[in-house]
């Protein structure tokens, strides 16, 4: 009683000095009371339990059926004996029956993980984080790589589930790492396994198991649709987006000026928050973890298509326009994860952003704009023809001429787009912006004229007067 009297203690706890007494000599309430083992109130579903409910609950195999509804159900069938008050009542009813004679949850077993044993790899949408590029929403996928014993972890920023994506990566973790663990660990990815015909079940394909073999690990894979069983790259998707959002949150804004600085943003966060707190378990990890080979392996694939007379190839479905001067040629198309790189006798001649969807097709106007100034009529029924508007603004520019010189129209367009090819479509852009609703419209020798050619600096060489002397010299050497 921290020194004080029986009746100060009594008076402090607001109870009267013989209550106090009975306290300090004697057991107190709490140790007294006896468990209770029977109802205070009358159970209002006794009498339909065994006919209405139970026999539900038994045929509910895997436990879906909620209380609400069934109360919703007797209320129906015995309007006057059941109210909404009682929904607590009947899902306590539920849960008590069920932790008795219910169906039998899954049981998950808690896994030992091992240093240097064992990676976890998958893909994760983030679209959902609100992240845009200059202004622009930016669609993308995640590739997150974790150690599951120190939960290292490694990221890069994908736009599809490739193999390309897959390798690259894959590499480009076990070399930031600087070792190569025991195990690779997935779900079943189109980028990693294709299906068996004979089996019904998935196998490696041949491109992922030489990456595999290079590197000299083991794959394991889940049982399809069960996400579970790949648990530690599932928790580190869920940790990973959790914390880039609280990131963007205080920073204030989603917006990037290019995806360079984004991919820095998420490395950023990783290290401080993964990487930094898995330091001390990744000193043991990786002493357990084998050698990395002499070297990677390219990350892209590789077609060899022939231009074809349209000036355009076809690499993995999809088309792509090329320098006209290559028609008729084999080029070499390098897949890579996000761009494409084509290349004629080994000197790189084009490098262009990668399509995503099957069939797609990307023009670049400045591959056949020449031909099309010479032959204007074919622009009007050109397949690709809404790839010749770089921009809103020459898709507006068209419109206004359309309005303005009819027929003509389509050779005012692409001889202002012949101009952005040689002149620089920028300048071009600026020009047409503040006259595309002018009275009167415009036409090409319009834009031409405001379009001025960028300054030529004319570099001054000063060459310096030769010494004669020493020509001299060299003559007298020369006789001597």
């Amino acid at each position: 009683m921290d020194g004080k009297t029986q009746a100060a203690a009594a008076a402090a706890s607001s109870m009267s000095v013989r209550t106090a007494r009975e306290w300090d000599t004697g057991p107190v309430p709490s140790a007294t009371k006896q468990p209770r083992d029977w109802r205070t109130r009358p159970d209002p579903f006794a009498a339909v339990w065994g006919t209405d409910v139970e026999p539900l609950l038994r045929s509910d195999a895997k436990g879906i059926l909620e209380a609400k509804l069934v109360l919703e159900l007797l209320r129906t069938r015995y309007p006057e004996q059941f109210h909404a008050g009682q929904a607590r009542t009947l899902q306590r009813r539920f849960r008590d029956w069920r932790a008795l004679h219910g169906v039998e949850p899954e049981v998950f077993f808690e896994q030992v993980a091992l240093p240097g044993r064992e990676a976890a790899i998958d893909f994760t949408h983030a679209t959902d984080l609100g992240v845009t590029i200059a202004g622009e929403p930016f669609p993308h996928l995640l590739f997150e790589f974790v150690l599951s014993y120190s939960h290292w972890t490694w990221v890069m920023i994908a736009y599809g589930e490739t193999f390309e994506a897959l390798a690259a990566g894959v590499q480009g973790a076990l070399w930031a790492l600087g070792g190569v663990p025991v195990v690779l660990r997935s779900d079943n990815l189109s980028a990693a396994t294709h299906e068996l015909k004979t089996s019904s079940g998935r196998d490696l394909t041949t491109r992922f198991r030489s990456v595999l073999e290079h590197y000299r690990m083991r794959s394991s894979r889940i049982t399809p649709g069960r996400a579970h069983e790949n648990g530690v790259a599932e928790q580190a998707h869920r940790r990973l987006k959790s914390l880039l959002a609280q990131a963007l949150l205080v920073r204030g804004h989603a917006g990037f000026a290019d995806v360079a600085a984004y991919e820095a943003f998420v490395h950023d966060v990783v290290a401080y928050w993964r990487n930094g707190p898995a330091e001390t378990r990744l000193a043991d990890e990786r002493a357990a973890l084998g050698a990395l080979p002499a070297r990677a392996l390219p990350s892209y694939t590789t077609y060899f298509p022939v231009v074809r007379r349209w000036s355009t190839i076809r690499v993995a479905h999809r088309t792509y326009s090329v320098p006209a001067q290559l028609m008729g040629h084999t080029v070499e198309a390098r897949v890579h994860p996000n761009t494409i790189e084509v290349r004629y006798r080994d000197q790189v001649v084009q490098t262009m952003p990668r399509l995503r969807k099957e069939d797609a097709h990307r023009i670049d106007y400045r591959h056949v704009i020449g031909w099309l100034v010479r032959k204007p009529g074919a622009f009007a029924r050109y397949r690709y023809r809404e790839d010749l508007y770089p921009c809103v603004t020459f898709r507006r520019a068209y419109d206004a001429l359309a309005r303005t010189h009819g027929e003509r129209a389509d050779v005012e367009y692409l001889r202002i787009l012949h101009l952005a090819a040689t002149a620089g479509e920028a300048r071009v852009r600026a020009v047409l912006e503040p006259i595309l609703d002018q009275v009167g419209g415009f036409d090409y020798i319009a834009v031409q004229a405001r379009v001025a050619p960028p300054d030529c600096v004319i570099p001054v060489v000063n060459i310096p007067r030769p010494d004669l002397a020493a020509y001299d010299a060299l003559r007298t050497g020369a006789a001597a």
